[in-house]
């Protein structure tokens, strides 16, 4: 009795478990189709794998810490720098005169100077190397190149003048393979939502 009891427990257990052909649940994905032939395609995010961390000192580790923080607190201004200089490239292409660019130039300083110019005097000295730095990486173009180009040579020698007298070079580059390489590994892992 007891054996019956517990083989008709089982396969009360069992029973939803054990599927028929018609009760199988179809999974759909998308798919394209190759030389004639439907294959499954799932198209998938990419993914940057980082090497391990290496073991560092308490004081390298705190070192590396204020330059993640430096890299995080100007990020997003030379992401803003970029898209205000091709917003600006924009409207300065459809105008033809040189007088209402300079307007266009100089009202567009003066917004930008009242929105962020608190802000980005008050970073380090190494936030505006960094920022030299990603604006040159956004952009493609260094910041000596960007004020020459919007606001003529004069202007552009005036400020690499006063840049250098600070320990500044607006004609830095980025080299993301190279020196810059702990900057580029902290911007992806930033855009990868990692930190």
């Amino acid at each position: 009795m007891k054996r019956t009891v517990i083989i008709v427990f089982i396969t009360v257990l069992l029973s939803p478990i054990v599927y028929s052909q018609d009760t199988i649940h179809h999974l759909h994905v998308p798919a394209k189709i190759l030389g004639g032939d439907t294959i499954p395609y799932i198209d998938l995010n990419s993914t940057i794998i980082f090497p391990p961390a290496t073991e560092k000192t308490r004081h390298e580790q705190k070192r590396y810490d204020k330059f993640v923080y430096n890299v995080k607190i100007v990020w997003p201004y030379a992401k803003l720098a970029a898209a205000k200089l091709k917003e600006f490239k924009i409207v300065l292409d459809t105008m033809h005169q040189e007088k209402e660019k300079k307007a266009f130039l100089k009202k567009a300083e003066k917004e930008l100077e009242n929105k962020f110019g608190d802000d980005i005097r008050a970073m380090t000295y190494s936030q505006g190397k960094i920022l030299i730095k990603l604006i040159y990486r956004e952009t493609g173009s260094s910041s000596y190149d960007i004020v020459k180009e919007l606001r003529g040579h004069f202007n552009a020698f005036i400020w690499q003048t006063l840049a250098r007298i600070f320990g500044y070079d607006l004609k830095t580059t980025y080299d993301p393979a190279g020196e810059d390489q702990n900057i580029e590994k902290i911007v992806e892992m930033i855009e990868a939502g990692l930190i």
